[in-house]
């Protein structure tokens, strides 16, 4: 996406969340509040105009969670294996009672998926409760296309769906790629996203 906005020669605002990558902060200190938080200021501080947003998988959550803060700015959104509400429906439910146990009484569990590890504490999955979006709609009049991967082991396909529910008064579009996993980084799959990108930012100098 990077390489496609300076070819277009177009504004792209990136950024890892603290304590995600090369950020600085701990990955337990943060929650899904404080990531919106830190990417709602980014984004005033560092744009002008119109937005663009594209979220990958809990950065689709965070962008939902920034649409009634920026609603007169967004003109499209892409999501990309979107993980809204993930920790609750994804994690907490599905973990036994040893595991919850563990969160509840020593405040962090070591969640061991694919090949990471997730420190998991509770005031991270309480905090998690506070951010559902599922069951909110969405009435921006805006263009949505979400990618999903039809093998994708860590968010099912119907996460996507959900998100498209909500989405009441928007152009929407859900693209299932076949063989693709939660990542969706092979070069045909950036591809497919970059042409969609490219549709959405046509589409919106048109109007």
């Amino acid at each position: 996406i990077l390489k496609y906005c300076r070819k277009k020669k177009i504004n792209f605002l990136k950024f890892e969340y603290s304590g995600h990558g090369r950020s600085s902060g701990k990955f337990i200190n943060g929650n899904i509040s404080k990531w919106t938080s830190d990417a709602k200021q980014l984004i005033k501080a560092k744009t002008k105009g119109k937005l663009l947003f594209v979220g990958s998988s809990m950065g689709s959550w965070i962008a939902l969670n920034l649409f009634p803060n920026f609603k007169k700015r967004i003109f499209g959104f892409m999501g990309i294996a979107s993980a809204p509400e993930f920790l609750e429906n994804l994690m907490w439910k599905k973990f036994s009672k040893k595991i919850k146990k563990i969160i509840m009484n020593k405040k962090i569990y070591n969640f061991e998926h694919g090949d990471y590890t997730y420190p998991l504490t509770k005031q991270l999955i309480f905090d998690g409760r506070k951010n559902k979006i599922l069951n909110n709609k969405i009435n921006l009049k805006i263009p949505i296309v979400l990618f999903h991967g039809k093998n994708d082991k860590i968010v099912p396909l119907k996460v996507s769906k959900n998100i498209l529910k909500i989405c009441k008064k928007s152009k929407k579009k859900l693209i299932i790629i076949k063989n693709g996993d939660h990542s969706l980084s092979r070069k045909n799959d950036l591809k497919k996203i970059c042409e969609e990108l490219n549709k959405m930012v046509k589409n919106n100098l048109i109007n």
